[in-house]
């Protein structure tokens, strides 16, 4: 006889996957919400604007302190992403960022520098997925001294899709890939625990986590912040930047009505509130994904609750088949890893300048970090050029012409141009650039004919 449980053939499916007993809980709970008609919507009237918050050059007192830290600590990075919007196969962080050297070359070797620069064990650690993991341990294994005795990675979750017609499990035979989905960064409160890296980490002495994404190569651990935290006992850090007119729909910063930091995410906000929520002069700060966290301080939250952390419910809709826009409309349930600030007394804000925010999200942020308008220090920080003067650095390449990294490349086969001094480098259309163009100021490129455009080699670019 059938069961009337509608959860049972998830149970079922995620059991057959092999998922462990606290990811089908869950993720039930997460089902059960949504079955219940919650949204995951916060209103504007529910939260408050967050006024003040740390700025982070206030804290150069606390450097000794978080060099001393440096033997507790452990950086984490999330690496399961594929970046499959632009069109990529394989882990996001293999791109080559600068001259050979990829994402996961530039992050191992920041570490690497570090260890070496204060006689610190700092191990490195990504959080991967079963997609990412076999390639990126081929990067590490270029690095014999990287082993820390700690394992180097553990693997997210997946959790079932959900077919939104009648919320029961997607099934799609031609591409069972299809049926699943990750269950967003929030995961890792879920895949510390059940990969058993949480005890080993605390069992060998490590305390402090800085957690942040493996595209964001401006996110490198600081002694400071360390010190910081360790001195002051901040249980949870999130780092903010100011919010821009490019980032006025990433999650910002707010304060729930019973004092709490909360992140709200733009999939939360109602779609009457769209307008207000992108008012980056009210909703001033947003979350770079840059977390510090005090291990011992999650071990107490996880245990009051029983290992079972309810995160804010992200519900996300989208085709089952990317490629086929018709295909039937799917659920997906994830939570934000920046949504567990409200899990803990004491978490602060932590306000940083964009030098610690590089993300690459598109190809045209790549282009940008591929220029000579970034560059990677003697620690392997990536910042802008020293030789800029022209501010911050818009690239706005058009998505139908250059979306994918194989766009970039049959599109500037020899190479990126010289951006250093370019303000605002927007293209339109299909075009074709040589070797050695310069661009200067802000510069718009448009085809406006039938065939390609092409940019002679050498050409200089001015505004």
């Amino acid at each position: 006889m059938p069961s009337s449980d509608p959860f049972a053939p998830f149970a079922r499916k995620l059991a057959g996957a092999g998922q462990p007993a606290l990811v089908t809980e869950l993720f039930r709970r997460a089902y059960d919400r949504l079955r219940a008609g919650e949204t995951g919507k916060v209103s504007s009237a529910e939260i408050d604007v967050v006024q003040d918050v740390t700025e982070i050059g206030d804290l150069a007192r606390y450097h000794e302190a978080g060099v001393a830290a440096l033997g507790s600590a452990v950086v984490i990075k999330l690496n399961g992403g594929l970046g499959t919007t632009m069109g990529l196969t394989q882990a996001k962080s293999l791109l080559p960022v600068k001259g050979d050297l990829t994402f996961l070359d530039v992050i191992v070797r920041q570490v690497l520098h570090l260890r070496r620069a204060h006689a610190a064990r700092l191990p490195l650690v990504l959080m991967n997925s079963f997609r990412t993991r076999e390639d990126s341990a081929r990067v590490l294994a270029r690095y014999p001294d990287l082993p820390s005795g700690l394992p180097a990675d553990f693997l997210q979750h997946k959790e079932p899709r959900i077919l939104a017609a009648d919320l029961s499990p997607v099934s799609w035979p031609s591409n069972p890939e299809h049926e699943w989905c990750p269950p967003g960064h929030g995961d890792i409160y879920a895949a510390l625990q059940t990969s058993g890296l949480l005890r080993a980490l605390r069992d060998a002495g490590i305390r402090y986590a800085f957690v942040s994404n493996a595209d964001n190569l401006g996110a490198v651990l600081d002694p400071a912040i360390l010190g910081w935290i360790a001195v002051e006992r901040v249980p949870f850090v999130m780092e903010v930047c100011d919010r821009s007119e490019a980032d006025k729909k990433g999650g910002h910063l707010a304060r729930r009505k019973d004092g709490r930091l909360m992140l709200r995410e733009f999939s939360q906000c109602p779609d009457a509130e769209l307008d207000s929520f992108q008012d980056i002069a009210r909703w001033r700060y947003f979350n770079t994904n840059t977390l510090w966290i005090d291990l011992d301080a999650l071990a107490r939250v996880l245990e009051a609750s029983r290992g079972v952390v309810d995160l804010p419910l992200i519900v996300n809709r989208k085709p089952v088949d990317p490629d086929q826009p018709g295909s039937p409309q799917v659920i997906q349930l994830e939570t934000a890893m920046g949504a567990g600030i409200a899990l803990f007394d004491g978490a602060r804000a932590l306000h940083v300048t964009r030098t610690r925010f590089a993300p690459v999200k598109s190809s045209s942020d790549l282009l940008a970090l591929w220029s000579d308008a970034y560059e990677l220090t003697d620690d392997y920080r990536m910042v802008l050029s020293p030789r800029r003067r022209a501010g911050d650095l818009v690239v706005d390449l058009d998505p139908e012409h250059f979306r994918q990294v194989g766009d970039l490349r049959e599109r500037f086969p020899e190479g990126p141009p010289s951006l250093v001094g370019a303000g605002r480098f927007v293209v339109r259309g299909d075009v074709r650039f040589g070797s050695g163009v310069i661009v200067e100021g802000d510069v718009e490129v448009r085809q406006s004919g039938a065939e390609a455009l092409v940019v002679p080699a050498g050409t200089r670019l001015t505004a």
